[in-house]
């Protein structure tokens, strides 16, 4: 591939709104793919939850707590995150990519319950790190009027490795060692993409700010600038980020295990929802992000996080067995549009040389609200003996998560120049 400004021709299936040259193609793609493998693993203990408890003795109330576990990861993933702000994004996006995939295959070799949790937290330590700097790059190499598109082209990586998963899911009854294979066939695809990422180019605003003369002796100046200039879209964008967490981590994570436990859905029954269901609420998906480009980032972003509160409420009010597919589509949809877009907004409203610092907070703050929801989600259960009950309650914080979005800047159609010296 060149830089020579070429037209892109892989990306324009997905119909971009403006034209993507060959270098900025080659960007989305490598950092694409990392989102379609982080799809694919992070969907993984989702859906052979059943199976891997059986394996590992998992009591039931502590399903949820065991997910919390994982996400205390997301602390030492904002220290890697924001060092991207000093050493730069290309360095330790080679770095993430290897790190989960040498903790992936080792998950799949864990033998028992502790050696599972640790593998996963160090997986999810190098993924999470991943995820945030994937925003970053996106957010800093696309055009003001393409940021919404490329946030939800990743959402649709997302979504083809969700539906992988998925698939392979549907013959876990076949596939020798189980469950423990689908982790398997998940690290050795992460290893060939961090082999092809060291053609990825670092950031055209990072090697200028670079120029500039930003080094390891600003951290503690950049970390005063960001809490004294922008306290307040902070803050702001930072508790819609915490509130949509909280409300969403407990129902996405337990969405495939009550689908087979309450609606009866077997491993196959499952995939058959979750594949075409993926691959709708792609191009929905994709759909919202052009709209948002076109329309606002703000109500697309409220629209979204309310059809993901509508969708999940009435999916665990538990109602008949062949409306699960079409709530479960609903709620899925709004939930990743609703978290790509508020991603975004986070990225969007702060200077290059504060991105990854406040990409990785974002991050930290969305992950330990749902960590904090998904351990209260197994004190509702003893409560409620039934999680369908405990997870509609939990949904109670995405008011606030949309009133916090009504206070945000509007982004859209505006460079990244231009809402730093709005602040």
């Amino acid at each position: 591939m060149t830089d020579d400004g070429t037209p892109a021709k892989f990306l324009s299936l997905l119909h971009p709104p403006v034209v993507i040259d060959r270098r900025t193609e080659r960007v989305m793609l490598l950092v694409g793919a990392a989102a379609l493998f982080a799809g694919y693993d992070v969907n993984i203990f989702g859906l052979a939850t059943p199976q891997i408890q059986h394996a590992l003795n998992i009591p039931e109330n502590q399903v949820g707590l065991t997910l919390a576990y994982f996400r205390t990861a997301a602390v030492m993933a904002l220290l890697i995150a924001a060092s991207a702000d000093l050493i730069g994004r290309r360095r330790l996006l080679l770095a993430t990519i290897f790190g989960q995939a040498i903790f992936t295959l080792a998950t799949a070799f864990a033998p028992n319950y502790l050696s599972f949790v640790a593998a996963q937290i160090f997986t999810r330590i190098f993924g999470y790190a991943e995820e945030m700097l994937c925003f970053v790059v996106v957010a800093e190499e696309i055009a003001a009027g393409a940021r919404g598109w490329a946030n939800s082209a990743l959402v649709a990586f997302y979504f083809v490795g969700a539906g992988l998963a998925s698939a392979f899911f549907a013959m876990i009854e076949i596939l020798p060692y189980g469950w423990r294979a689908l982790y398997f066939l998940g690290a050795i695809p992460l290893f060939l993409v961090g082999v092809l990422r060291r053609r990825l180019p670092e950031t055209k605003r990072f090697e200028n700010q670079r120029k500039s003369g930003l080094g390891v002796s600003a951290l503690l100046a950049l970390l005063r600038d960001i809490a004294v200039q922008y306290p307040l879209r902070v803050f702001t964008a930072i508790s819609a980020a915490g509130a949509f967490g909280f409300a969403a981590a407990p129902a996405t994570f337990l969405a495939q295990k009550y689908l087979q436990e309450a609606y009866h859905y077997s491993p196959g029954q499952t995939s058959l929802v979750l594949i075409p269901g993926g691959l709708l609420g792609l191009g929905l998906a994709i759909m919202a992000g052009r709209l948002s480009d076109r329309i606002g980032r703000k109500p697309v972003a409220i629209t979204m996080v309310g059809l993901c509160g509508i969708g999940f409420f009435l999916f665990f009010g538990h109602g008949p067995a062949w409306a699960a597919p079409i709530l479960w589509i609903t709620a899925f949809l709004g939930y990743f549009s609703g978290e790509t877009l508020i991603a975004g907004y986070a990225l969007e409203i702060v200077p290059t040389h504060y991105r990854a610092t406040i990409g990785g907070l974002r991050y930290l703050v969305e992950i330990g609200a749902g960590a904090a929801a998904l351990a209260l989600e197994g004190a509702l259960y003893d409560g409620f003996h039934n999680h369908g009950p405990a997870l509609q309650w939990l949904l109670v914080s995405l008011p606030i998560a949309m009133g916090a979005l009504l206070l945000l800047p509007e982004p859209a159609g505006k460079s990244l120049e231009e809402l730093a010296a709005d602040a």
